[in-house]
């Protein structure tokens, strides 16, 4: 498909006018909107949060709104990938196992094909991810709400170890074409802002989409707080120490 075809985020955006000499020079142009950005980041939060509570009882509250952040950011993400600008849009980047490949075999020579969005590896890692968070906020669901048995709680666990590798797989690609490509993946990914021709850039962040998101996810957040149990972390080791005291004393 035409990585320049039509969207509905693309109705509103003002083709950007250059002259064949303009095209030619590199600028500062704007290739990742805000929503893709603050996704991101808040899915890398989500995720590390998520993983570094699993095995806490006390914080199990957090493990779980942390869970059904994964999920809600994932539904956001596949419909960005449908009405987005440009470069989120999955047309743009997803493509076949040949295109992967043969995008490796120029990194290993080197010589990487570069891509103003995600290079076809990247988006390996990207479609992945989106797919392993599906999994573990639909697997974590079940667990918490006692569906299915055991060996959901197990996919569960298998499904977040195996989003960790390609995390750790996701950040030493990024690293590597990084250097290779002499720019700064991960600044962009913050800034939104890349170095190359002007036509290569999208002419809208749609920052407006971005703070919804944002509202929206630290609104479920202080909901689920103000649903927590009124009982607080320190008191539940001296509660069950009374209760261990109240059981000697029968």
């Amino acid at each position: 498909m035409n990585a320049t075809s039509a969207s509905p985020a693309d109705t509103a955006e003002t083709r950007l006018a250059t002259t064949p000499a303009q095209a030619q020079a590199a600028v500062r142009m704007l290739v990742w909107d805000a929503p893709v950005r603050v996704f991101h980041w808040l899915l890398a939060l989500s995720f590390a949060g998520a993983y570094i509570t699993a095995e806490s009882e006390s914080w199990r509250l957090l493990h779980v709104t942390l869970g059904y952040t994964l999920a809600g950011l994932v539904v956001f993400r596949v419909l960005w990938g449908l009405i987005g600008t440009r470069y989120a849009r999955f047309s743009t980047f997803v493509r076949g196992p040949r295109a992967v490949a043969g995008y490796l075999r120029a990194m290993v020579r080197g010589r990487p094909e570069h891509h103003v969005g995600h290079n076809p590896a990247g988006a390996l890692a990207i479609v992945a991810l989106l797919g392993l968070a599906a999994l573990i906020a639909a697997t974590g669901w079940a667990t918490y709400n006692d569906v299915g048995g055991g060996w959901l709680e197990d996919l569960h666990e298998l499904a977040a170890n195996t989003m960790l590798a390609v995390v750790g797989l996701h950040i030493a690609g990024v690293v590597v074409a990084s250097w290779l490509h002499r720019e700064n993946l991960v600044r962009a990914m913050v800034t939104g802002y890349k170095t190359g021709s002007p036509q290569d850039g999208i002419a809208r962040a749609w920052r407006s989409v971005a703070a919804l998101m944002l509202v929206a996810v630290l609104g479920f957040w202080w909901l689920q707080w103000q649903g927590a149990p009124s009982t607080s972390l320190t008191d539940r080791p001296a509660a069950a120490a009374k209760a261990g005291h109240d059981g000697d004393d029968d």
